[in-house]
């Protein structure tokens, strides 16, 4: 039945993407997808923007997701930005991050430099692969990117950068080219919002849906963080998801509320522009091969006032505020 089912889901991903691809394309001979070993799925666990810097409690919840992660036992964990500063006061939290039992992975976010760092040192206290990477692990590509480089045009707005330079790029492209497994991509700014998202995502959808014309492999799925929401979006044939923050939405200035005690906000004083979670907030990510895509997340409460009752616009925001991650269901060829 493994082996049935491999092949029904090599053979769906294949129709799939046979479907978008151009007439004069058909000739050549294409590279069949691949789902290696037949008798593993892949599974793994994600956590977003936990701002250790910012919260207060930020050591304890990524403590509750290590130990839940050591319990579930994912073929490997990734961090998606926006994690901490590389300064020597966050070696506790790094220790914790290393409790894990299995591989590890880093995606760099904008506030990981804030306060002069730079994105190389980022790298190396958390001893990263590298500021984009890609790698194979049970019979799928991954693939890391760094949202965070200087966009040189005069246009550009102000503000964090949120931009993939021309060289990262081609990069991908290579990478790309190179790929039989299907392919997930992880970054930290969304490349389907253009609230805050990448300045270039439209170029980067584009350069994936290239890809796929080519028939070489099947990226299916693309992660971000950022964004501090909870939301799914399907472009032309390609799932985009966001993964909530693990500890709060910033609200800012105009909806200040101390949410702990006088002491917390004079330790961490950012802490009242935000509308923080109780509960840390994670997902575990799971690909079969029957081409399903499987989210199991997590649900908490707000920490004092909700953005509704402090009369907080949603249109602002876009998509809605809330304490949690969907469980969510995807096929991959939907």
């Amino acid at each position: 039945m493994k082996n049935q089912n491999r092949r029904a889901f090599i053979q769906k991903l294949t129709i799939g993407a046979l479907a978008i691809t151009p007439v004069q394309k058909l000739i050549a001979s294409p590279v069949a997808l691949q789902l290696q070993p037949q008798d593993k799925k892949i599974r793994f666990g994600v956590i977003a923007d936990l701002h250790h810097d910012l919260i207060y409690d930020g050591m304890d919840r990524l403590s509750a997701f290590i130990d839940n992660m050591n319990t579930e036992k994912p073929d490997f964990i990734i961090q998606m930005g926006d994690l901490c500063f590389p300064k020597k006061e966050n070696l506790p939290l790094m220790d914790v991050w290393n409790k894990f039992n299995g591989p590890k992975y880093h995606v760099i976010g904008n506030h990981d430099t804030d306060g002069g760092f730079t994105r190389d040192q980022v790298v190396e206290f958390w001893k990263a692969k590298a500021k984009f990477y890609s790698f194979d692990i049970n019979g799928f590509h991954f693939v890391v990117l760094d949202g965070n480089e200087h966009n040189p045009s005069p246009d550009s707005p102000p503000g964090y950068a949120r931009f993939i330079s021309p060289a990262q790029v081609e990069w991908l492209k290579k990478d790309l080219d190179g790929a039989t497994l299907p392919t997930i991509i992880c970054c930290h700014q969304g490349l389907d919002n253009d609230a805050g998202g990448l300045e270039n995502g439209t170029l980067m959808r584009y350069t994936l849906e290239q890809a796929n014309q080519k028939n070489k492999h099947k990226v299916i799925l693309v992660l971000s963080g950022h964004h501090h929401q909870d939301y799914y979006n399907q472009i032309n044939g390609i799932h985009y998801v966001q993964i909530n923050s693990a500890s709060y939405q910033w609200l800012g200035d105009k909806y200040k509320e101390i949410r702990y005690s006088e002491a917390v906000d004079k330790a961490k004083p950012a802490v009242k522009y935000t509308v923080p979670y109780k509960d840390p907030l994670w997902a575990m990510v799971e690909i079969d091969q029957e081409g399903t895509i499987s989210i199991r997340g997590r649900r908490s409460v707000f920490i004092g006032s909700s953005p509704e009752k402090l009369g907080v616009n949603p249109i602002d925001y876009i998509y809605p505020i809330v304490p949690y991650i969907s469980d969510r269901k995807i096929k991959i060829n939907s």
